[in-house]
């Protein structure tokens, strides 16, 4: 019975993953296969979760990395960028003046706090931005030409 859970994880966690490409659930569902397998020659319920939790965790460490690095060639076009790395380059609206120390701006739909890049103008409300980059939760803003 614990091998039909294992695998049931591991394919809920593959079927995740196609709605993120972090590939971070991949890593996952491979541990629960391999728990499963573990499961199958005799291993008890603690050796399972330590080899579940060793394998996602080595695959997490070494093949993660590798995979992130060469996932144009395995997908081919150029790598697409999420999560706050897509936000970089993204134009937005000001919803209240922006200035080195402080500023809110619309980006994607999402209200975001802002600031200018150093050493520039305070940009007015309701003027067009573009994401210069992203310093944890608030965007790095300059005015859009």
């Amino acid at each position: 019975m614990d091998v039909i859970i294992w695998i049931a994880i591991g394919l809920g966690l593959a079927v995740a993953e196609l709605f993120t490409v972090t590939f971070v659930l991949a890593m996952l569902a491979i541990g629960a296969f391999a728990a499963a397998i573990a499961t199958a020659v005799g291993a008890d319920r603690p050796w399972q979760l330590v080899v579940f939790a060793a394998v996602s965790a080595i695959g997490v460490a070494l093949l993660r990395p590798i995979i992130r690095k060469h996932r144009q060639r395995f997908f081919g076009g150029s790598p697409r960028k999420i999560g706050v790395e897509a936000l970089v380059d993204a134009a937005g609206v000001t919803q209240e003046a922006v200035d080195a120390g402080r500023g809110q701006v619309h980006i994607g739909g999402e209200l975001w706090s802002a600031r200018t890049v150093a050493g520039e103008a305070p940009i007015g409300p309701g003027e067009n931005i573009r994401v210069v980059a992203i310093d944890g939760a608030t965007a790095i803003v300059r005015r859009d030409q």
